[in-house]
Order: structure tokens, then sequence, then C-alpha cells
């Protein structure tokens, strides 16, 4: 099938990923709640005829479109939302109070459903079986794709690729990046409670005081990455919830601090995971505090099979245009979709969504986040395109 017959069929559903995106949208979930938003996913595969299982890897949905004796391929939408109050003043704004699609899962969900009508309506000359996978809980750890792997979501029999897609306010609609290799970096989360001696605020040489031991923390962690980073090893350590529960005139029993771990290097990632228990149990002991501190291995690097990467590079090119295809930089973000990429050679690459004359263009996770919905069409194509030419020539 020429690209511009499945550009046609995307066109031709617009009415329909319009109504599915808008649906999605004003009805957000946040992670391991996805319980209706599984159903309507599920209707909407009933519709098609397109048979699937629920509840993998929590409320995971795996459907399958093609034919046996071929390769087997997949492609990855998730479902889940973000806890953000919409400002967005349109018609099909967000009901659920405190949650919205600030982070494009419903385009994504959307352009896997018009993807999967775009390869049912071509089933009978599909070179194989395309597997979809509507992953929940992305936002969360331990992540959605790591559960629906350990349900099974890639055996029986074994997917041989795998495709995702973000959307990306960078980037114009009509547009999308792609990136070989390491592309995004890993994501850990770190909780620690430094434990002083509390009492009044004008007599500080009778406490311990936890407040300045957690400044002397921040400032202590911030100076040990910026000199023991290399320069080819980009490395975030951010704090972004300071809790402090005193007053003007009351020094607090305690400080808890939360904050992000985030790198492009695995063998730096363990090594950074240590130097920071030292640094913490040390200079809190030197202090005279005691120290709980916690390290949640989250989402690990997300790597690009550079050959998979090239070629569907190429095929976006043939059906976008070399203008509307790019290169895109490193990202500090993370994904975990690296879970599925570290099973089989992936591909995930970025959905332009914004419109600057429109002025659609805030950023992800936001209250304003909004996409221009010309994207749905581009993105159910190159959903369906790269799945149905990776079965035919890949």
């Amino acid at each position: 099938m020429r690209p511009i017959d499945i550009l046609s069929k995307a066109a031709s559903a617009r009415e329909a990923l319009v109504k599915d995106r808008r649906h999605l949208h004003a009805n957000p979930e946040l992670s391991f709640h996805e319980v209706e938003t599984a159903k309507y996913i599920a209707g909407r595969l009933r519709e098609m005829g397109i048979p699937f299982q629920e509840n993998v890897g929590g409320y995971g949905i795996v459907a399958h479109v093609g034919n046996d004796g071929g390769k087997l391929v997949a492609l990855r939408g998730d479902m889940d939302a973000l806890p953000i109050t919409e400002e967005n003043e349109i018609d099909y704004a967000s009901k659920n109070q405190g949650v919205m699609h600030a982070c494009g899962h419903d385009v994504h969900t959307t352009c896997l459903l018009g993807a999967a009508e775009i390869l049912k309506s071509m089933e009978a000359d599909l070179n194989g079986k395309v597997r979809l996978l509507f992953q929940p809980a992305e936002e969360r750890l331990p992540g959605g794709a790591s559960l629906m792997i350990a349900d099974g979501a890639l055996k029986n029999p074994n997917v041989e690729l795998i495709f995702g897609q973000h959307v990306f306010p960078d980037m114009e609609v009509g547009q999308v990046g792609f990136r070989q290799g390491m592309y995004m970096a890993s994501a850990d989360e770190i909780y620690i409670t430094v434990k002083g001696k509390g009492g009044h605020a004008a007599l500080p040489h009778t406490c311990i005081d936890p407040v300045l031991v957690t400044a002397q923390l921040l400032t202590a962690l911030q100076q040990m990455v910026s000199r023991r980073a290399q320069p080819d090893m980009p490395t975030v350590l951010s704090f972004g919830k300071v809790i402090a529960n005193g007053a003007t005139n009351v020094i607090p029993d305690k400080v808890m601090i939360e904050g992000t771990m985030r790198t492009l290097n695995e063998d730096w990632r363990q090594k950074l995971h240590g130097l920071i228990t030292e640094l913490v149990h040390g200079l809190c002991k030197s202090m005279g505090a005691e120290v709980d501190l916690e390290i949640r291995k989250g989402y690990p690097c997300l790597v690009n099979d550079p050959d998979l990467t090239a070629w569907s590079k190429q095929k976006a090119i043939d059906l976008l245009g070399e203008e509307n295809v790019h290169d895109l930089p490193l990202r500090m973000t993370a994904e975990d979709f690296a879970y599925f990429a570290q099973e089989v050679p992936a591909c995930f690459y970025r959905l332009g969504t914004s419109n600057t004359a429109k002025k659609i263009g805030a950023p992800l996770h936001t209250s304003r986040f909004n996409i221009d919905e010309d994207a749905l069409e581009i993105g159910a194509s190159l959903m369906a395109t790269l799945a149905a030419k990776a079965l035919e020539e890949y």
C-alpha cells in the first residue's frame, strides 16, 4: 500500500479520531486507575472487530491485527493522565477535577486506535501480525511497561520489534523527529528524611536543626554532581519537595525532601547511587542528625535501535516529506518505553503537536497543554505505516 493510501485512510477517519481523543481528554484517569479508559478502548476495538485481551499488567489491553505466518511487530500507546487541574477553556476539558491529560497520552491512545482501524482495513495485505499494546501507568513507578512485560505482553509468540510515539509541543504539527541510539535519561526517585531535635527557634543551641542540615545537604549534593559528573555524562539531580513543618519560632524534629536523579549512562547511574548514599549519611552524621534515605530505582535509559530508527526515519520521510522529518537532541526526561527497548529492537519517536498561528504550544505537564488535532492523522498514519512496512520489508 502506497503512503498516500494510508494518509487518505487517516483523513477519512478524522471524525472518529477527534471524537476518540476528545472523549479521552475529557475523562482522564490517573496511573493504576484507568478503569473507564480501558473500557472505552475495549469498546472501540469491538466495533472494529479486532480481538483483544484485557487486564494485562493492570488495565492494559493487548490486541492483534494481521495474519499468522509472518513477522510480529508491536505498536504501543499509553493511556494514563497526570494530577494537574486543567485550565484550557475548551468544550472537551477534563471533567475530573485535578486530573488532566497534560502529557498527551489521550493522543497516543487515539493514534493507536486510528492505526488499528487503518491496519484492519488492509489486514488481508499484511505480511504478518501487529500487536497493539494499550499501556497503563506510564507516569508512575514501577511503570506499566514493566508490568505488561512481566505479564507476557511481548511473548507467545515473541514480538520482534516495537514502535512508540510521543507528542512533542516543541515541534509544529505535521512534523516528526527521530534519534538513533541513546535518547532519553534514566529516572530514579530520591526520598530523604533528616531527623534532628526540634525546639524553640530562639534557643537553637538546645536543638539539632534539621532545616540547617537539609540546607547543607541540598547544596552538597548539587556540588557533588557538578564536580563528579564527567562532561560526557549529563546528569540531573533536582529536589522539588521540601517539608519542614515548623513555624517562625519552632525548629521541627525532621525535614522531608523528595527529588529525582537522571543520567544517560547506566554505569554512572549505579555509581551515583553509592555517592549519594555516602554523602547523605556522612554529612548528616557529622552534624549530629540521623537520616533515612531511599533511592527508588526507576526507568532505565531509553536507547533506540540505531538500524531500526534509521529505517523508520526514512519511512517517515517517504510518508511526510524530508522537510517534515527532523533529528532530535538528547532529553533528560524519561519514559518507561525504555523497558520495551531493553527487550526487543525499538524506535521511540516524537510527533509534532503545536501550531504557533493558533497559539497552541503549551509545554507538557502544564495546565494549558493542548494539541492541534491535525496531529492525530499524522500520528495514526505513521504508526500504521511503520507497522505495515516493517512486516513487509524490515
